[in-house]
């Protein structure tokens, strides 16, 4: 296997770990990660002043003279797939893409194939330098399989880190549009004893709970307040439909990303989003609001209206502000005009 080697110096005042230090001075063109620097310490491939150092609170000077071995990544054993892809965005780090829904993210047991990675590793070929060591996308984050929209992944080490530790941090602008039942308004009173919700300025929707694995479906993901992981949604109303109002176009952002998120909290306050198999029901617009053309539309929508669509962050290697937006596919707008709604504008 081919084998590079990156030589450089530690500079003046050094962190007191070899982990840091490298961190911190190994030259941007190797495209090495924290996490890859501190594995590739483990395995012997670093040496200070011709020195093999395998312990990554090794303490460095300034002017160490430091070689690290790095192997040629391994090709990924997840195969290349010609899919097509709607790429907004790619150089040599990252790729942005507009998912359609139907798509799964990764391989699973259920799906080992026709994955946004399969299509990923097929179009990107040899532009992807390594993520941990193997050829493939870094993968951050997800959205579902029937949910369409924006979804950033990394092509490099050092970019999988740095979209990582954004991620980790909330820092990352997700915004979805989502078309629920009923209307959630902060004149709506039941909506003020639903536990865990309230409203901030501007008739925003926060709800706040945590969420974790269903006692009896482990597919689903229920709403808690003693277990699972802390999840905070907020939404706002884009435009009520109907005539009283029955659905409305929501916006969603997400200050923290779990599995169903969005789609868990509409429905703990009583919002599900139409189409959804899982947490929707099959409930019924009223035809004399909607008109009996909507309320089949809305019954025979077969996937939860969810769209990611928009995505904003800090590039990783550049530190340039990125922020991207993706329109209503057509199925979505084809509801929302059935419903007697208007198509936002990108």
């Amino acid at each position: 296997m081919a084998v590079s080697v990156v030589s450089f110096r530690i500079e003046e005042d050094p962190p007191a770990r070899l982990d840091k230090a490298l961190s911190r001075d190994v030259p941007d063109e190797a495209a090495l990660s924290r996490s890859r620097l501190g594995k590739l310490i483990e395995e012997g491939a670093v040496a200070v002043n011709g020195a093999t150092i395998t312990n990554p609170r090794f303490r460095t000077s300034e002017g160490d003279e430091i070689e690290i071995r790095v192997e040629e990544a391994d090709e990924s054993h997840i195969g290349a797939e010609e899919i097509p892809l709607e790429v907004l965005y790619e150089d040599d780090d990252l790729i942005v893409v507009n998912k359609p829904a139907g798509m799964v993210v990764h391989p699973a047991p259920g799906s080992p194939g026709g994955t946004l990675v399969n299509a990923l590793i097929h179009h990107c070929g040899e532009s992807l330098s390594g993520v941990g060591g193997e050829k493939r996308p870094g993968i951050v984050h997800r959205i579902d399989k029937e949910t369409s929209g924006l979804l950033v992944a990394a092509k490099s080490d050092r970019a999988h880190h740095g979209l990582a530790a954004q991620f980790e941090k909330h820092t990352v602008e997700r915004h979805y549009l989502a078309i629920c039942y009923g209307v959630p308004d902060q004149n709506d009173p039941r909506l003020h004893g639903v536990k865990g919700t309230s409203f901030e300025p501007g008739n925003i929707l926060k709800i706040q709970t945590h969420l974790g694995r269903h006692k009896t479906d482990r597919q689903k993901q229920a709403v808690s307040f003693h277990g699972g992981r802390h999840a905070v949604t907020r939404a706002r109303i884009v435009e009520a439909l109907g005539e009283p109002p029955v659905a409305a176009l929501i916006e969603c952002w997400l200050e923290t990303g779990r599995t169903h998120q969005i789609r868990v909290h509409m429905a703990h306050v009583g919002h599900a989003l139409i189409g959804d198999p899982v947490y929707g029901g099959r409930r019924k617009l009223n035809a004399k609001a909607v008109g009996e053309v909507a309320q089949e539309a809305a019954l025979a929508f077969s996937r939860q209206a969810l769209h990611a669509a928009t995505l904003g962050f800090v590039h990783p290697v550049t530190g340039e502000e990125l922020r991207f937006a993706a329109p209503l596919p057509q199925d979505l707008a084809d509801l929302l005009v059935a419903l007697g709604g208007e198509v936002p504008a990108v």
